[in-house]
């Protein structure tokens, strides 16, 4: 069975002062941010993916139902219409959401988002806090998660809800994730700005694979990011994953990305590409970039093409390395090490407003 599979790109640690101006826009940026139409045509922004999870195509076109939310209010049983749970489970078909003005949603339970789903909060000052977070379970293929602000996600009392295709059940045992994908495919998490969460702020996990994770704003926060549930879980060993445009920081210690104790781990043997990326270790304690938490009975693949490292930092190269097994709707070219505080200068949830460029 093939080792898990990432590929981290331009990111960086503890990167202060995020703008707007589009000069020097990284390729998925580039794609849509420079149209003043943008908001006439939300739909481009699904071709404009790169990376494992590839264009989202399934997510435009004239079978596309348009959904506003105009209601922040949240029952996790019987959604109302105009609700972001109506939109994003109960609706059937394919669905590009978006918000009618900025808003504050609480969740009651995690919301379960539907195949074939944009989350579009582009426009918009929407915070997803103070309650449940995202979860995508089974999500056979194409989901955007873009533009939110999702913090101070807290596990919620056992209690009923919603899912797709209309069944009501239990969502006990939800540990307070801001986004979780379990056992889902093709999913883009891009623009998000993620902190301050009980539990993880991303967990890829359970057999996900081909997800892009780009342009996201992970801070203040102990367990960032987790690709893989544990080392039973053999469909892991199939995950597929880029990192990619990411900044993180400051306050991120541990779990995939941080930097109290290893800014990249892993178990069970994956394979880990890093390219173009910046670490900034945070002092003569903290320089280690990697650590393998168990060799799993195989070999470790992890190589570090074009990094740069600062206060010391290092990384531990051991194994060879094979490409990304990319398509053409997947592939683009790494960027320089050097253009990383560029790239990511505008990570997060953007702030933006129709009829100029985000």
């Amino acid at each position: 069975m093939a080792s898990r599979e990432f590929q981290l790109l331009a990111f960086l640690f503890v990167l202060h002062g995020a703008t707007t101006n589009v000069h020097g826009a990284n390729i998925i940026d580039r794609c849509w941010r420079r149209q003043p139409n943008w908001a006439a045509n939300r739909q481009r922004l699904a071709v404009c993916s790169v990376g494992l999870a590839g264009k989202m195509r399934q997510n435009r076109g004239p079978g596309v139902i348009p959904y506003v939310v105009t209601d922040p209010s949240d029952d996790p049983v019987r959604p109302r219409p105009g609700t972001l749970r109506y939109g994003g489970t109960v609706l059937a078909g394919k669905v590009w959401i978006t918000f009618q003005r900025g808003m504050h949603i609480r969740l009651a339970q995690p919301l379960f988002v539907k195949s074939f789903t944009a989350i579009d909060g582009r426009g918009a000052d929407v915070h997803i806090a103070g309650g449940a977070g995202i979860m995508l379970y089974q999500v056979i293929n194409n989901v955007i998660i873009h533009g939110l602000h999702i913090h101070d996600c807290r596990s919620q009392p056992a209690g009923q809800v919603v899912v797709p295709g209309g069944a009501v059940q239990s969502a006990g045992g939800m540990d307070g994730d801001a986004i979780r994908l379990v056992s889902s495919t093709k999913v883009w998490i891009d623009h998000n700005t993620l902190s301050r969460c009980q539990d993880g702020l991303l967990d890829v996990t359970v057999g996900s694979t081909d997800v892009t994770v780009s342009n996201n704003w992970f801070f203040n926060h102990d367990k960032v990011m987790l690709l893989g549930h544990d080392d039973g879980h053999a469909a892991d060993r199939r995950m597929r994953v880029t990192v990619a445009f990411n900044r993180f920081g400051p306050n991120s210690t541990t779990c995939m990305i941080g930097w109290g104790h290893h800014a990249i781990g892993g178990s069970m043997g994956p394979s880990v590409k890093s390219q173009g990326n910046m670490f900034v270790a945070s002092g003569p304690d903290n320089t280690k970039v990697t650590r393998r938490m168990r060799a799993g009975g195989k070999d470790w693949d992890w190589a570090s093409i074009g990094d740069s490292f600062q206060n010391g930092a290092f990384f531990k190269q051991t194994g060879s390395w094979v490409r990304p097994n990319y398509n053409k709707h997947q592939a683009f070219v790494a960027a320089s090490a050097n253009e990383v505080r560029s790239l990511t200068k505008d990570a997060g949830a953007l702030s933006c407003s129709a009829g100029s460029a985000c």
